[in-house]
């Protein structure tokens, strides 16, 4: 039987710029930084909170999962917005809605109530979206 998910990927145009965009702006900690061959890199991050889930920033290279056309196509994909990867929760939605605004992260919708809670949304660098939630109660 399953009992966790441990692992779950992220497609980033570019690991260096993502590492920044995770550690620097959304402040999760690097959990491994580790070099996987010629040009190739094992990143993954986590929320403070969370070390026990780790987010892998996986590049979109021509390779093993990609050919170079399904690469182009894809981060083509991920530039345009196409994906949304998941919801991150914090304590207080509009005191971190601010800190990262001002940190330079791009959001489509401020904070709003809805009937689930308080959320927003925003991008990374790469242009994957995400939800910022605040639980109602």
């Amino acid at each position: 039987m399953i009992s966790k998910l441990s692992h779950v990927s992220i497609y980033v145009l570019n690991q260096d710029s993502a590492y920044d965009f995770y550690v620097n702006k959304l402040g999760f900690k690097v959990h491994t930084d580790a070099p996987m061959g010629e040009g190739m890199r094992w990143l993954t991050v986590c929320p403070p909170d969370q070390p026990d889930l780790e987010i892998t920033l996986m590049p979109i290279t021509e390779g093993m999962m990609f050919t170079k056309e399904t690469a182009e196509q894809m981060r083509k994909l991920v530039k345009n917005g196409t994906f949304g990867f998941g919801v991150f929760e914090c304590k207080d939605i509009y005191a971190t809605y601010e800190e990262l605004k001002a940190k330079g992260v791009e959001f489509s919708k401020p904070p709003k109530q809805e009937f689930y809670g308080i959320e927003a949304l925003f991008k990374d660098d790469s242009g994957n979206w995400f939800s910022l939630g605040q639980k109602a109660g």
